[in-house]
């Protein structure tokens, strides 16, 4: 299903090849909202302008644009710029920004898929997102931020990005991870090998996807009494014992990560025969990191590691 092209769109794909932003906005409707478990659900957004949309890889972030209530998305910025000028809004009509991955994108039906976590509904205390998701209705015009196809840079936002001679796979994360996750297994090779291992918060939230027969996806769930990444990291330890030692790696330089360096390193060239892709909340995502690199051999370059988020932060 499609729904008419807006204006401000219109305007903007008409100005030169040069003057366009690799990402810019994209005005949407929701077409379709589906309950995947207790913590997801999926919300499909359709419009003409989609078919210029440029998704460049299995995990293609973009941010979901969010009017604040009573407000539209003519509060949001037309122009290349956008970003510092939306910094420059005030508070109660600046829209709200967040960011997700696309969990499918069909450009025949100008189409897009994202799966939201429904964070602390049942508490009162979700954020922007999770909050707008819970309760949206077809109908609904929200906003994507996302790459232009037409400007040719379309891998921006994008991080799985395994070696072509990689035997083996490591994925792990969090609730917030599993979109993203999702979109990588099922665009697999089938001759792909390896391991995936998620967190989330019940057990209904378990997913099946079609992975490669060689890719194991084991899920854990807290169920509400276990501490955030206890599972994860003892699931991931697990695994890594069951897989083969690296008896050909080079060797490889020690993982030295801070408490307060940035969590997010995504490896330039990677030639290996293994490949680690991590995401999740960040002081979990850096143990997680340091379990790979020191004590299972993994090359720092052959990681990609993502914090997503930071407990006790908005």
């Amino acid at each position: 299903m499609a729904v008419a092209q807006t204006g401000p769109i219109a305007r903007q794909r008409t100005e030169p090849r040069a003057q366009r932003p690799v990402f810019r906005l994209f005005p949407v409707t929701v077409v379709r909202v589906r309950r995947l478990g207790p913590s997801f659900v999926r919300i499909t957004l359709a419009d003409e302008c989609l078919r210029g949309f440029g998704n460049g890889g299995d995990d293609q972030r973009i941010k979901i644009v969010l009017p604040k209530p009573g407000r539209t998305l003519a509060d949001f910025p037309d122009s290349p710029d956008w970003y510092q000028q939306w910094q420059q809004l005030p508070e109660e009509t600046r829209p709200d920004l967040r960011t997700y991955t696309v969990r499918a994108f069909r450009p025949d039906e100008a189409e897009l898929d994202v799966d939201f976590v429904l964070h602390g509904i049942e508490h009162g205390h979700s954020g922007p997102a999770s909050g707008w998701a819970a309760h949206a209705q077809p109908g609904d015009r929200i906003g994507v931020i996302g790459p232009d196809a037409d400007t040719g840079n379309c891998r921006s936002g994008c991080e799985w990005a395994p070696p072509a001679r990689a035997k083996r796979l490591v994925l792990a994360g969090d609730e917030t991870a599993v979109p993203a996750v999702a979109a990588i297994v099922e665009s697999l090779p089938a001759d792909s090998r390896g391991v995936v291992c998620l967190e989330v918060p019940e057990r209904d939230d378990r997913q099946e996807w079609a992975a490669p027969a060689g890719v194991e996806v084991r899920w854990f769930a807290r169920c509400g009494a276990t501490p955030h990444g206890k599972l994860l990291e003892e699931g991931v330890a697990e695994a890594l014992l069951e897989l083969p030692a690296l008896s050909t790696e080079p060797e490889v330089e020690p993982d030295d990560l801070g408490e307060d360096d940035i969590v997010w390193e995504i490896p330039e060239r990677s030639s290996g025969s293994v490949y680690g892709w991590l995401a999740g909340e960040a002081s979990v995502i850096k143990r997680l990191r340091r379990l790979l690199v020191n004590e299972h051999g993994f090359p720092k370059q052959a990681v990609a590691f993502m914090g997503y988020w930071r407990e006790g932060r908005s």
